[in-house]
Order: structure tokens, then sequence, then C-alpha cells
């Protein structure tokens, strides 16, 4: 077993990752992509074959919050429900500090609101499988996420596909990552 004081810090490490993870979407969305839209957002191929055959692709900040989706469950694993309500807060409140002013209330919105269902998921799953718990919880808060922000900020979920399956790679990709933080702790 991890002791507490090493698991304070590593839950300090995860919860910095989360709370990094809300800047950096909102910088990715306009700076990094396969293709910058004038005037909107930078995207990138979530997907080789999308609508006319084309790559179905999605804004570059959902990566970011897939991986923060991932990042709050380790962080309430490690420093409890409380601190995890409370990086839930701080993230939707930053969320809408750094969105741009036209997507404040979409942004802040579907941050709290998804982050809060993946709380409400992985809560009563993380006994019985970290992995499983981790995926369930993700994917509902993806979909919460991509959804709500799409209605709030467009009126529209034109590019739901992409949303989610953007977010759902960076899921996916840490999923082997829980796996070794499981085992590892099983074993010692």
């Amino acid at each position: 077993m991890i002791s507490s004081r090493r698991a304070r810090l590593v839950g300090l490490i995860y919860f910095l990752g989360f709370i990094a993870c809300i800047p950096l979407a909102n910088w990715m969305i306009g700076n990094v992509g396969a293709v910058c839209v004038p005037q909107g957002p930078c995207l990138v191929p979530v997907w080789p074959w999308g609508p006319g055959g084309k790559p179905l692709m999605a804004p570059s900040g959902v990566l970011m919050i897939g991986l923060a989706l991932v990042l709050r469950d380790l962080v309430q694993r490690r420093l409890g429900r409380g601190v995890a309500v409370g990086a839930i807060v701080a993230g939707a409140a930053l969320s809408g500090a750094v969105a741009p002013p036209q997507l404040l209330v979409a942004s802040a919105t579907a941050f709290l609101l998804s982050e809060l269902a993946d709380f409400a998921v992985y809560t009563p799953l993380q006994s019985r499988g970290l992995v499983m718990a981790v995926l369930a919880s993700s994917v509902v808060g993806l979909i919460a996420d991509s959804v709500l922000f799409l209605w709030l900020a467009f009126g529209s979920l034109d590019y739901l596909a992409g949303q989610i399956l953007g977010k759902l790679w960076m899921v996916l990709l840490a999923l082997p990552f829980i796996h070794w933080i499981r085992k590892r702790e099983l074993s010692t």
C-alpha cells in the first residue's frame, strides 16, 4: 500500500495536472491543430473517415478535456471526495475565466456538470475496479461535456461525434497507465 504522505504528493500532482488541462485546452483550441479555421478553432483529426470521406475533425482542446476527466478520478482516488468536488468547482471557475467571452457560460457550465457526472459514476464504481470505474465515468463525463458545450455554445450538436471521439481517445490512451497504477498499488 502506498504511504499516506506519498499518496498526498501523488494526489497533488494529479490535481495540478487536472487544473493545467483547463487553460491548456483553451490555448490549444486557438493555437494547435492540423487546420486552424479563421476566427474559429484549430482542429485535429480524430478519425480517418468522416462526412464526405474526409477525416473526422474536432477542436484540439478536446484532447485535454478527455485527460482532465481521467485526472479528476485520480484526484479523488488519492485526495478524497471533498478535494475532488473542490477541484471540480475550481476547474469550472478557471474554465469560465480562461474561455473566450462568447463561450464563457458554455465552457464553465459544461465543465462543471460533466465533471459532476464523472464524479457521480466514478464514486460508486471505484471499489469494484479502478480501470472500469475510470472508463465508465469518463465516458459519461465526456458525453455530457460534449452535448452540453455544443448545445450551450452553438445551439447545435453538429460536431458531437468529433467531440466525443477526441475525448475518448485520451481516455483510452490513459487506461494502460491506470492499469499500471492499480497493479503497482497491489504489489506494494
